[in-house]
């Protein structure tokens, strides 16, 4: 599959995965954002980075949350994509915002050294 499809796909499950976690009732799911899905070429399997807003136990409770509901998700993204396969859906924690704070942390205790 060309690079360009394949980004396609990972952008139209990300919108539609970010819509259906919204409609979550699972108490465990706090606020999430769905910041990038990571489909594999043979569409067997996606990765989908969440962000969650909480300490390191709400965002554990919420992975779970969010693999309990994945059939729910993918038969979500089945009915909304027409798609020769609907990938496995694999929930993975996206720290990017965290190291980019903590970055510019370091990056500013530098220039206070100076």
């Amino acid at each position: 599959m060309s690079a360009e499809r394949m980004r396609r796909v990972d952008e139209a499950m990300r919108e539609v995965l970010s819509a259906a976690v919204s409609d979550l009732k699972d108490p465990r799911v706090g606020f999430v954002t769905v910041t990038d899905v990571r489909t594999s070429p043979d569409l067997r399997r996606a990765r989908v980075y969440v962000s969650v807003l909480g300490d390191h136990d709400a965002r554990h409770a919420t992975l779970a949350g969010l693999g309990s509901a994945h059939g729910v998700l993918q038969g979500r993204v089945a009915h909304e994509l027409r798609m020769k396969r609907t990938p496995t859906l694999d929930f993975v924690y996206d720290d990017t915002a965290e190291r980019a704070d903590r970055l510019g942390r370091l990056m500013h205790e530098l220039e206070t050294r100076r």
